[in-house]
Parts: structure tokens; C-alpha cells; sequence
């Protein structure tokens, strides 16, 4: 599956329906963020059951913004509408499939359980 363009108007959505998306924060003029888009590519059509996502922070500045973006590349793993992952920089290919394997194997119901702890200020069970 080839990457997709996010907008503001598109981000939750995508983020919220699909089961696992990557997002790649990214903008033209930074030459790391084109080293990593073909490393992101290649990745999308390795793994087809994953949304591979980019989101073009001078074209599209809102989520970036709230999601405080402040060093690009930066890429995020949303498994089931949750952050799991979030790394400013760019990966080597074989750091981004480890990044993808941890992503699939993950323990939703431990991470959900996490979230709620972190939530409601208890302790978390780890």
C-alpha cells in the first residue's frame, strides 16, 4: 500500500479507524525527511495491513502543532487510535521494521490498562 497524504481535516479519522497507522511528520525543504521517505515507502509496501501516513507540517500545521512537532522528521505508531510510539529523526529501514514488529506485538489490553493508570493518577501495573 503506497503512503497516504494526512491533513488536519483527515488526521483523527484515519488515526481513530484504522487498527495500526504510522505517521511521518515531514515538510520539503528538510533534507533528512527526504532521506527517510523512501525508508517510509518501502516500509508501506512491505507491510500493507499497516496505514502508512505523511502529514506535510508546512502545508498542514494544525495537528503538528497540538501534537507539538517541533523537530521533523518525526514519526508517530497509533495502534487502535492510542500514541504508542513517537521519535523525532530519521530511522534506518532496519530500525523502522523493528518499530513495526514492537507496533503488531504489542499487549492492547496492557497498553489500554497503562493509559487508564497514567489517566486517573494510579499506579501502573508493570
Amino acid at each position: 500500500m503506497a503512503t497516504v497524504e494526512l491533513t488536519d481535516a483527515t488526521f483523527e479519522k484515519t488515526v481513530t479507524e484504522n487498527d495500526i497507522v504510522l505517521v511521518d511528520f515531514w515538510a520539503t525543504w528538510c533534507p533528512p525527511c527526504r532521506m527517510f521517505g523512501p525508508v517510509f515507502e518501502a516500509s508501506s509496501e512491505a507491510n500493507p495491513d499497516i496505514v502508512h501516513a505523511k502529514m506535510d507540517t508546512d502545508a498542514q500545521p494544525g495537528v503538528p502543532t497540538a501534537a507539538q512537532v517541533t523537530s521533523i522528521p518525526t514519526l508517530m505508531a497509533f495502534r487502535e487510535g492510542i500514541l504508542v510510539f513517537r521519535q523525532a529523526g530519521a530511522l534506518p529501514a532496519p530500525a523502522l521494521k523493528q518499530v513495526v514488529e514492537a507496533v503488531k506485538g504489542l499487549d492492547m489490553d496492557e497498553v489500554r490498562a497503562q493509559r487508564d493508570a497514567a489517566l486517573s493518577g494510579g499506579p501502573t501495573s508493570a
